[in-house]
């Protein structure tokens, strides 16, 4: 088993991408990461984060992050949205912080600051 970085500051978009893509090959699950089972994917984990926040009042979810046990939960389900988002750009030939990095600029201009 290869070891990985743990520091957050050696970790870029293109590593993580690539363990994916080494992930996913070692189990020959390409055939299965067409766009349309990426999004798929994509929805049901965001879904999965949106249950645990469904019923909590506003100030409820601004502290969920407090009980260790849901903080676990909200990580891992916030790390599987990222890694199917992550998997689709990858498939679609989308650089993620290009594309983000635009939908800002886009918006300075659509909503200028006061």
């Amino acid at each position: 088993m290869t070891e990985h970085p743990r520091d957050p500051g050696q970790l870029d978009v293109a590593k993580l991408q690539r363990r994916l893509a080494e992930f996913a090959a070692a189990r020959n699950w390409q055939p299965f990461h067409t766009p349309k089972n990426l999004v798929a994917a994509l929805s049901v984990e965001a879904s999965e984060l949106v249950e645990i926040f469904q019923w909590l009042t506003p100030e409820e979810s601004a502290r969920v992050m407090d009980d260790p046990e849901t903080a676990h939960r909200v990580t891992d389900e916030v790390a599987d949205v990222l890694a199917y988002l992550l998997q689709l750009c990858e498939v679609l030939g989308i650089d993620p912080l290009t594309a983000l990095d635009a939908k800002i600029d886009r918006n300075e201009r659509r909503f200028p600051a006061p």
